[in-house]
């Protein structure tokens, strides 16, 4: 069975806020005059629009008080609410009219009975109106006379729920080493203080070279880990696009880029003290977690010392030791990810039951992959586009496999826009950079897109040629929740609205 150290995926899991920040929608507040604005959700991609909301969701509520009554949900701009009036009657009667405003966060009540209704205590008269939000009260009449109260509630929308509200002192984004904000910001752990990508990793060679053991730069506890925080890297980039006075210098950027070794998360290893002490029980365990095939045994000419930095593989849960002079590439050029198949192969070890080894399949050159199926992930997870190019592809008498040699050998050729290819570092991958499965998939994926916009109609079914593209391309958020909307229209396009223009 895999291992994996579960340390290593539960720090850089942390969000690292200070103690005193305040969460609400929206807007990012630092220090007393600069505000920022943060996205934490999963960096979808979608239309940029004024929040709206389809007909068919509910925006609001009224809650009865009596809980023997049900809940009246509000779908449409405007509504007549028609419900019992008195506890003592089942009688229905229509009594107010909600109106949505387009602030999205509050709405107009009109009162349409012949009484008196009460919002928060206030009277509302005959066809007179009146604002009501979140959390207001409605009355229908003296609550002593058996008359029905409700509660008004406004539903969290998509757009709400994606963006929260942070304060955050702006110190607290800056590396303590260089006293910059950070640049591609990485978290040691356990006491998960962050620096730049390039300062630490400066630290971590002079550290090594003349320590047992590698110190925190802000607190001097010992490290044992140390990988990329991609949630703060967000942060990181909002507070320089918000205020582009703490951006650094082009050549520091390039200093620090070229010191930068912290790739994937690392496992540090101290060097045993000369005294000796009797072992315990959870040392030895925590020396075979720790421990890869090198450790124990010569292979190529290689064994580990007690100061080697190790990776571990994103696949197998496995520990190889960091090594970049031995011309093996130890990371997945596509996410900056460790994986051990090529490296083990290269030393001539083979795996077993103490030390997990990943399958060559799992990691290895473009060219040497095969594919099978359209991925998953392929045009933006729409299933009927999915199926649309499986059936071209049939169409046209070809396999999926000769589709995709066919695009990788314009790929490398530089024939395709590499701008929106999901993989990093894209301008450096060819057919013979080796890739983990998942990058693999991203890659397809993003060729199968080039497959379709420059395809031919007549290879495509008559009522699929017919089809209209949407206004939002492959950007289309709607497409993911609507499937009509997904079936109706081409999402296998450019944007010609919203963001991605």
């Amino acid at each position: 069975m895999a291992r994996r150290d579960s340390h290593i995926d539960d720090f850089l899991c942390c969000s690292f806020l200070p103690s005193t920040a305040i969460f609400s929608p929206l807007l990012v507040y630092i220090n007393s005059s600069t505000f920022f604005f943060f996205s934490l959700s999963a960096m979808e991609k979608g239309e940029s629009s004024t929040p709206k909301l389809p007909e068919d969701e509910v925006w609001a509520k009224l809650i009865p008080t009596d809980s023997r009554y049900s809940e009246i949900e509000l779908r449409l701009k405007e509504t007549v609410i028609c419900s019992e009036v008195k506890n003592s009657s089942s009688e229905k009667q229509d009594w107010c009219k909600i109106t949505r405003n387009v602030d999205l966060d509050s709405a107009m009540m009109q009162n349409r009975s012949s009484k008196e209704i009460l919002v928060d205590e206030t009277v509302v008269q005959e066809e007179h109106a009146a604002v009501i939000k979140c959390g207001s009260e409605i009355s229908l009449g003296p609550s002593d006379e058996g008359y029905m109260k409700y509660r008004f509630k406004i539903m969290p929308t998509e757009e709400s729920r994606r963006y929260i509200q942070i304060s955050l002192d702006v110190e607290y984004a800056k590396c303590c080493i260089c006293l910059n904000i950070w640049h591609d910001v990485v978290t040691a752990a356990p006491c998960l203080h962050n620096f730049c990508n390039g300062c630490f990793s400066e630290w971590l060679r002079r550290s090594q070279e003349r320590r047992s053991s590698v110190l925190c730069p802000h607190c001097r506890a010992v490290v044992h880990f140390v990988g990329r925080n991609h949630f703060l890297h967000n942060i990181e980039e909002d507070i320089l696009l918000a205020d582009p006075s703490l951006k650094r210098l082009s050549e520091d950027i390039v200093l620090l880029d070229s010191n930068a070794s912290i790739k994937s998360p690392l496992v540090l290893n101290s060097r045993k003290s000369r005294r000796k002490r009797e072992r315990s029980p959870s040392d030895a365990a925590d020396r075979w977690e720790h421990s890869c095939p090198q450790c124990d045994t010569e292979y190529g000419g290689y064994q580990c010392n007690e100061s080697t930095v190790h990776l571990q593989c994103q696949a197998c849960g496995g520990m190889m030791p960091s090594r970049s002079n031995v011309g093996v590439q130890q990371h997945c050029l596509g996410c900056d990810r460790a994986f051990c198949a090529a490296y083990w192969h290269s030393q001539g070890v083979n795996g077993s039951n103490s030390h997990p080894l990943c399958s060559p399949e799992t990691f290895k050159p473009i060219a040497e992959r095969t594919v099978s199926r359209i991925p998953s992930l392929a045009h933006e997870k729409n299933h009927y586009e999915q199926n649309i190019t499986e059936r071209c592809i049939r169409q046209m008498g070809r396999s999926l496999q000769d589709v995709v040699a066919e695009w990788i050998l314009k790929f490398d050729k530089r024939e395709i826009d590499r701008t929106r290819m999901p993989l990093n570092h894209a301008e450096m991958i060819t057919s013979r950079t080796p890739t983990c499965s998942e990058c693999y998939d991203k890659l397809v994926s993003f060729l199968l897109y080039w497959f379709r916009v420059t395809m031919i109609s007549h290879h495509l079914a008559p009522e699929d040629a017919e089809r209209q593209d949407c206004w939002y391309g492959y950007a289309c958020r709607t497409q993911h929740h609507n499937q009509e909307h997904a079936r109706k229209r081409n999402h296998v396009c450019r944007p010609t609205r919203g963001n991605h223009v």
